[in-house]
């Protein structure tokens, strides 16, 4: 049986709106004082404290409808139920607004209906009334975000609850005629069900000797455990894939996208650190594309995502997950001169790795031979102030240095030129340019350049393969 309220009138809704928490509605009503139209019964959803606004006092856990220009608001375990609304926040504004201008007409809201739960399960749904839908995946199962924007109190534990079945501990013994002589340990997480395997390279590789010769072991969150073989790596980009074989399919992980990050976003790292499983830290992105030449790894040519989490010894290889329980990164490295400073791969930029490898067995890298740098309205402005001349341009991509001999010299290509259009597509970043490389080599790519004093050029310029050494 729900239960419910009336506002009957808009002084009504103003003392609604003034209180800090139903509670002290409760002990108002219980010593008889008159609430001008509110009569208020207890609330099941106690734990919740409202701030003064009736957007999170509604949202928390109150069902709204109109009926001949009043307020009726009832209590529903059944679920937040919305009708034609963009956003709760907006149906709430929508509605304070027509009741406090005196707007009563019959069903003149843009909601009909809106029963109550914890906030983080409130979805829209049709515009037919219907009853709450059953979670269709395991990231609905787990509420993480309220109806006002805060985070709830497991937030970050919902978030780590759908990721750790996938995530396992890697772990290399070496020995010999049964004498143990060492091990190294990392972590990683399951892909596919059939057990395949991400995880950092140099959790199962030397960059120089190649793969560690020792036993590989597997163990899950559950306490299994698997012999493992490395199916490709590649130090490069510190990419490695791991099969087990399961009788049974295996827990995956779900894997997000990084491409649409920013910083200040929370996320959760799980791994193994120091040889201590099932270890769960949270931080937020402090930037979403650090330079592989920042942290002074030349050659990557990748970008990495900054994280204030926790990353120690042994989290190498584990999922950096979104409060959505995605995996968007794995966990690689942190400063050693500087606390809260550490660096996971974007998932996007591995999958492609996992791809070429499948594909290839290594990973193949075009290579142009030019240095490059994104231009951006601000660095535009400055240029055209110190160098007279400086292509008239909104955005492109700078090329700061042409290696002698290389595919660019050959092209054509000079220091200075603003690459604004590559293999057809206008480029105002580098990661572009890497995008429709792809690992095609051997193949032309028509080059668009803008030059000094408003001289445009169509260049030619076909990509090589890069070797270690480049």
């Amino acid at each position: 049986m729900a239960r419910c309220w009336w506002v009957a009138n808009k002084q009504g809704l103003k003392n609604v709106m003034k209180w800090a928490n139903l509670s002290v509605l409760k002990e108002s009503c219980q010593q008889g004082e008159a609430l001008a139209g509110f009569r208020w019964k207890a609330n099941p959803f106690n734990e919740y404290r409202f701030q003064p606004s009736l957007a999170t006092a509604a949202a928390a856990g109150l069902m709204l409808c109109t009926s001949s220009g009043t307020l009726r608001t009832e209590q529903s375990s059944s679920g937040i139920v919305l009708k034609n609304p963009n956003s709760l926040s907006q149906l709430l504004t929508d509605l304070v607004l027509a009741l406090c201008e005196g707007d009563s007409k019959e069903n003149g809201m843009p909601i009909l209906k809106v029963n109550a739960l914890p906030l983080s399960r409130a979805h829209s749904i049709g515009t037919e009334p219907a009853a709450l839908k059953e979670p269709s995946s395991s990231v609905d199962a787990f509420p993480s975000r309220r109806g006002d924007g805060c985070l709830s109190r497991y937030a970050i534990a919902d978030a780590a609850a759908i990721a750790a079945p996938a995530v396992v501990n890697v772990k290399v013994s070496f020995g010999k005629r049964h004498a143990f002589f060492g091990e190294t340990a990392g972590s990683g997480f399951i892909i596919q069900s059939d057990g395949t395997i991400l995880t950092n390279a140099h959790v199962v590789a030397n960059e120089r000797r190649g793969l560690y010769k020792g036993v590989l072991v597997v163990t899950l969150q559950d306490g299994r455990n698997f012999e493992g073989e490395v199916v490709s790596f590649d130090s490069l980009s510190d990419i490695a894939v791991i099969k087990v074989n399961s009788p049974r399919p295996l827990p995956t992980a779900k894997l997000g996208s990084s491409k649409d990050l920013r910083p200040g976003e929370w996320v959760v790292a799980l791994g193994s650190p120091l040889h201590l499983q099932n270890t769960v830290t949270a931080g937020i992105i402090s930037c979403v594309d650090r330079k592989s030449s920042e942290i002074g790894l030349e050659g990557v040519g990748t970008g990495y995502i900054q994280i204030d989490a926790a990353i120690n010894q042994g989290n190498s290889g584990g999922p950096l997950v979104n409060l959505d329980g995605e995996v968007i990164g794995i966990n690689t490295m942190k400063a050693l001169a500087a606390d809260g400073v550490s660096f996971a791969i974007p998932i996007d930029s591995a999958i492609k790795i996992v791809e070429q490898l499948k594909k290839h067995r290594h990973v193949v890298r075009p290579w142009l031979g030019m240095k490059m740098w994104e231009l951006t309205e601000p660095r535009i402005l400055q240029l055209k102030e110190r160098r007279p001349g400086f292509p008239d341009v909104a955005s492109g991509v700078l090329v700061t240095q042409v290696i002698p001999g290389s595919p660019a010299a050959r092209a054509g290509v000079w220091n200075d030129d603003v690459i604004v259009e590559f293999d057809g597509m206008p480029v105002t970043t580098i990661n572009q340019i890497v995008e429709a490389l792809g690992d095609k080599v051997g193949m032309s790519f028509k080059v668009v350049v803008k030059r000094a004093h408003g001289v445009d050029a169509t260049l030619y310029v076909i990509a090589e393969e890069a070797t270690p050494d480049l």
